[in-house]
Parts: C-alpha cells; sequence; structure tokens
C-alpha cells in the first residue's frame, strides 16, 4: 500500500475543533498540568494525520518529525526481527501520545508504528515543539519525570517478561492498559480495553490461542467480559491479585 502523506491544519480541515483539541490535551497525563497558554500554543501547532488500516505512520530509523496524539482509531507500536516475526510493544488507543524519546534526543525513531483501523493522529511538529521549549526552559522538569515514568514501566514489563507466568502477565497487561490507555464501556461504568486477542498474543509473546484459552477463563470467572475488539474490566481486584500470582490456582485446567 502507498503511504497516505495527508497532513492538514487540524483546526480548520480536521473533524474537531480547537475546544476538543484543548480536551484532548487535558485528559492526557503528559499535558494535563501544563499552564494553559502552553496548551493553547500547542492546539496552534497541531496538524492532523489519517491513517488506513496497516498503513505505516513511521519505520524504525526514520528521522524524527513530531509528537503525535490518538484521536481516533489506534496504532500499533512494533518491531520486526531479520526472520520477519513481529514484537508488538503495545497499542495505543484514544487519548494516548507517542514519540516523545525521539523528540527530545533528535535521533531516529525506536520502533515501527502503524495504524489500527482508520485512524486519526493530532501531529504536534518537532521544531514547533522544540522553539516552545527554547522559550520556555522551566517545562524541561515536567516531562523529563514523564519520561522517567515511561522508563520504569519498560523495566517492569521487562521484569514481568522474564519471572511471572503468562496468567499474571496477562492480568499485569491489562490493567496496565486500562490504567494508562483505557476507557470506558458504552455505559460508562466499567474501564473498557480496545485490544485484539492477537495483539495481546503479540505483546506477551504467546499464542492467540493461549490468550483466547485465558481470557475465557478470565470471563467464566466474571472477572471480564469479551467483546468484539474490546476487552471490559468487571473485577479490577481479582486481576490484581492474578496479576501477583496470587490467583493463580483458581485458573487451573
Amino acid at each position: 500500500m502507498t503511504a497516505r502523506r495527508t497532513v492538514k491544519h487540524f483546526t480548520v480541515s480536521g473533524k474537531a475543533d480547537s475546544s476538543q483539541l484543548v480536551g484532548l490535551l487535558q485528559r492526557n497525563r503528559w499535558f494535563r498540568d501544563l499552564p494553559q497558554d502552553c496548551i493553547d500554543e500547542m492546539v496552534s501547532l497541531a496538524r492532523l494525520r489519517l491513517l488506513d488500516d496497516g498503513e505505516r505512520l513511521h519505520a524504525k530509523d526514520d528521522p524524527p518529525d513530531g509528537l503525535y496524539g490518538v484521536i481516533s482509531g489506534a496504532v500499533k507500536i512494533s518491531s520486526s526481527g531479520q526472520d520477519g516475526r513481529e514484537a508488538v510493544l503495545t497499542v495505543l488507543s484514544p487519548g494516548n501520545w507517542f514519540g516523545e524519546i525521539s523528540l527530545f534526543d533528535g535521533l531516529p525513531r525506536t520502533h515501527d508504528a502503524h495504524g489500527v483501523g482508520s485512524t486519526e493522529l493530532l501531529m504536534i511538529p518537532r521544531q514547533g515543539f522544540q522553539q516552545l521549549l527554547e522559550r520556555r526552559p522551566e517545562l524541561y522538569p515536567h516531562f523529563m519525570r514523564l519520561l522517567c515514568r515511561r522508563i520504569r514501566l519498560s523495566f517492569a514489563m521487562l521484569e514481568d517478561s522474564a519471572l511471572l507466568p503468562l496468567p499474571s502477565r496477562l492480568a499485569k497487561r491489562l490493567l496496565m492498559h486500562s490504567h494508562n490507555y483505557g476507557q470506558t464501556d458504552e455505559s460508562g461504568g466499567q474501564a473498557a480495553i480496545q485490544l485484539s486477542q492477537e495483539s495481546l498474543g503479540l505483546m506477551l509473546n504467546s499464542s492467540r490461542q493461549s490468550i483466547n484459552k485465558l481470557l475465557k477463563r478470565l470471563e467464566q470467572a466474571g472477572w471480564l467480559k469479551i467483546n468484539y475488539g474490546q476487552i471490559v474490566i468487571l473485577n479490577e481486584e481479582a486481576l490484581t491479585r492474578l496479576a501477583t500470582g496470587d490467583l493463580i490456582a483458581d485458573l487451573a485446567d
């Protein structure tokens, strides 16, 4: 598929107005504590990028062009080995931002990014963002704290992959996505995660069949509900205990 390089001024040609963009920024922990004038300036810099399902936004080692936020659809962050196998780090749902590492160090992209479904992205160009930081150097500690949080999460996932059994890793990943990337279900009462079973398998280095089997057990236990392309958390306390290894025996065949 030929990459579609559609870039628009978001507030002119996009589907959302500036007030919606301000809301998108304020809902995210990366931006909600920033001064209002900084948020307003980011909105003025914003551009819209549209992706088809499976379309590549950028490849590993591409030069950085900006910071991206997911408006609709989703973005898969992954890498591929020489044998063609794919490792999926995460799937980002609406309200989440990515690309901050290359934004700050100026080095090439660390992973591939592809659209999942029809996807709308908000892009803040690197040059404009850097100019904002040059004028407002007091903002650097804010972003450094958040970068450190991302690093801590990465170390935690590496530790989990080495020490935890698959049921615990699955529960922990579901909770992490619920807390960091989740939305609510249609009733607005339960946390919902927009993740396919295939994506979960790739993230946890397991097969889709194994993930499906575990999810069905969790659904039978009443801890979650499986919808098409969505997992609804029903019992966060039980999943938390499973994530720490307390309830492994409850999932035994």
